[in-house]
C-alpha cells in the first residue's frame, strides 16, 4: 500500500490545488473517533470531516441501515420512480423541525443545495428577489452560495461576479462593537440605503457560524429578526447545515433561541457521513413551487435516506443532544481552565458540544499563524483538529458525540500540549 508521502504527490499530480486538504494524511480507515492512516498511525478526530460525524466515523447502526438498502437497490431518481424511505425520513423530519404548524421537506445531496434551495423557495413564495446574510457566514461554495457566504478569500476571490441582489450585514459577534444593536442598525441602514424591505424575499444565518468562527447568533437576537421578518413579509431562513443533529445539544441549533424560522437547511450530519441535504419548511411556504421545479438526480438517495433514518434513532436512543450538553461543559470547563493557567486560550464558546476558543499571541490578540502551529503541533502527536474565523483564528471542536470521555480526554492532552509547545511567549 503507498504512503502518504507518495500519495500526495499522485494527488498534487492530478487533482487541482483548488480543493485543499487541512492535513497531508491519507485514511485507510476509521472507526467512531478515531482514524488510521495507510501508514498504520492512529488519529483522534475532532474534526468529525467537518461537523459531519455527530454519530461518528461507520457507526454499527448506520452501517447495518445501509447494507440493508444496498440489498434491494441504490438509485431511481425520486423524481422517476419515488421510494418509501425518503417519505419515511421526510416524515420523521418534519416531525422533529422547530414549527408549530404543518411542514414539508424535501431532499438533495449538498449542503450547497440546501441553502440554494431554500432561496428558491423563498423567491416564489413571496414574489421577491433579495437575499440577506451576514458577514463571517459560509453557505457553500456554489455560485449564489458563495456570494451568501460573508467571506472573500478564498471563496469568493476570482469568481465573480457575484448574483445580484446578495447583501451582507454585521453577524452579531460581540467584537468590535459587533453585538445585536449594530447588526440590526445595518439592517435598518441596508433598507435606507440600498434596497427596501418590499423586496427581500429573506434573511439566512447560522444559529452558530461555522467557518465563520462559532460565534452564536444571541436568542434576543433570533427574536429581533422575527420580528422583522413578520413587520416585512420576509422569510427567516436557518442554515443548520453544520450546527444540526444534536450537535449543539438540541436537534437544531436554532431551538435554543426559541424562535420559529419558515425555512431550515440541512446537511453534514444528517446522514452519518452518506452525502444527503434538505429543506424543511413551513408547508404553504414549500407548496409554493410549481412541480419539477425542485429535485436533483441524485437528490434524497436511498441510501442517505437509510442512513439518515438510523442517524436519527441513534440520536434518540443514545441521548445524544443530552451526551452533547455533557461533553461540551467539560471540554469548555477544561478550556477555561487553560486560560487561567496560562496557556494561549481565549473567548472560549459555543452551544453543546459545537465549540471554539482563538489561540493568542503574548499580547493577547488572536493569531492565525499561532493556530497554524496549534494545529500542525497536534497532527503530529495523533490528532486532528480544525481552525475557522475571519483570519484563521479560531480552533474548532467537532468531536464525535459518541467518542468515549476517555478518548476525549486523551485529545484535549494532546491538544494542550500543542498550545503549551508552540506559545510565543506569557499572555498573562
Amino acid at each position: 500500500m503507498s504512503d502518504n508521502k507518495s500519495l500526495q504527490a499522485r494527488r498534487e499530480r492530478v487533482v487541482p490545488r483548488g480543493v485543499a486538504s487541512a492535513t497531508a494524511i491519507f485514511i485507510d480507515k476509521a472507526q467512531n473517533a478515531q482514524m488510521w492512516d495507510v501508514e498504520g498511525r492512529r488519529y483522534i478526530d475532532f474534526a468529525g470531516g467537518i461537523a459531519v460525524l455527530n454519530t461518528g466515523h461507520r457507526n454499527p447502526a448506520v452501517m447495518e441501515a445501509v447494507q440493508g438498502q444496498l440489498d434491494r437497490f441504490t438509485h431511481t431518481a425520486f423524481q422517476v420512480s419515488a421510494y418509501e424511505p425518503y417519505i419515511r425520513l421526510c416524515e420523521r423530519l418534519v416531525e422533529r423541525a422547530p414549527f408549530s404548524g404543518d411542514a414539508k421537506a424535501i431532499l438533495f445531496t449538498t449542503g450547497s443545495e440546501a441553502t440554494e434551495n431554500a432561496v428558491k423557495i423563498a423567491r416564489v413564495a413571496t414574489g421577491r428577489s433579495a437575499v440577506i446574510a451576514f458577514g463571517g457566514a459560509f453557505h457553500g461554495r456554489t455560485l449564489l452560495a458563495s456570494a451568501m457566504t460573508g467571506k472573500v478569500a478564498p471563496y469568493k476571490r476570482g469568481f465573480g461576479p457575484m448574483p445580484g441582489e446578495v447583501y451582507h450585514v454585521p453577524f452579531p459577534t460581540g467584537r468590535d462593537g459587533a453585538g445585536v444593536e449594530a447588526s440590526l442598525a445595518a439592517i435598518a441602514q441596508l433598507f435606507a440605503t440600498d434596497i427596501e424591505p418590499e423586496r427581500v424575499a429573506c434573511i439566512i444565518i447560522e444559529p452558530v457560524q461555522g467557518e465563520g468562527g462559532f460565534h452564536v447568533a444571541p436568542p434576543e437576537f433570533f427574536a429581533a429578526l422575527r420580528t422583522l421578518c413578520d413587520a416585512h413579509g420576509i422569510l427567516l431562513i436557518a442554515d443548520e447545515v453544520q450546527a444540526g443533529f444534536a450537535r449543539t445539544g438540541k436537534l437544531f441549533g436554532i431551538e435554543h433561541s426559541g424562535v420559529e424560522p419558515d425555512l431550515v437547511c440541512i446537511a453534514k450530519s444528517l446522514a452519518g457521513g452518506f452525502p444527503l441535504s434538505g429543506v424543511i419548511g413551513k408547508a404553504e411556504v414549500m407548496d409554493a413551487v410549481e412541480p419539477g421545479g425542485l429535485g436533483g438526480t441524485y437528490g434524497g438517495s436511498p441510501v442517505g435516506c437509510a442512513a439518515a433514518l438510523a442517524v436519527l434513532d441513534v440520536i434518540e436512543k443514545d441521548g445524544l443532544c443530552a451526551r452533547a450538553e455533557a461533553i461540551g461543559q467539560a471540554i469548555k470547563e477544561r478550556l477555561r481552565g487553560w486560560c487561567t493557567a496560562g496557556l494561549p486560550v481565549a473567548n472560549v464558546r459555543g452551544l453543546g458540544a459545537m465549540i471554539g476558543f482563538d489561540v493568542i499571541d503574548k499580547n493577547g490578540k488572536p493569531d492565525g499563524a499561532q493556530t497554524k502551529a496549534v494545529i500542525r503541533a497536534a497532527l503530529e502527536n495523533g490528532l486532528v483538529v480544525l481552525s475557522c474565523g475571519a483570519g484563521g483564528e479560531t480552533i474548532r471542536i467537532l468531536v464525535p458525540l459518541t467518542a468515549e470521555d476517555s478518548l476525549i480526554e486523551e485529545g484535549l492532552a494532546v491538544l494542550a500540549d500543542a498550545l503549551a509547545s508552540t506559545a510565543t511567549g506569557s499572555v498573562l
